[in-house]
């Protein structure tokens, strides 16, 4: 099952994003195929305002696993989180 993940910072939130961050790189390089593509979302004026995953797992259980593991979630970086799921016709890897 494939999911795409919009997860938006809470105010004020971009210095402890970026202290959290290289925890958040390496979760997300363990997860290996799982990640079919992420980034940051901006802002207007080009700051990372959140995040976009799209992501592959068995069952929506790997997901939710996941995001309680999630550094970002964890440290409550994030304050917003929408997950839909979704069909990746043609990934890039």
């Amino acid at each position: 099952m494939q999911f795409v993940i919009k997860a938006y910072d809470g105010e004020g939130m971009l210095e402890k994003r970026m202290a959290v961050r290289p925890r958040h790189l390496e979760g997300m390089a363990r997860l290996g195929s799982h990640v079919i593509c992420a980034g940051g979302l901006l802002d207007e004026s080009g700051k990372m305002k959140g995040s976009v995953l799209v992501m592959d797992f068995d069952d929506r259980s790997g997901l939710d696993a996941y995001l309680a593991e999630e550094p970002y979630a964890q440290e409550h970086v994030w304050e917003k989180i929408e997950v839909e799921r979704v069909n990746v016709v043609i990934p890039k890897r």
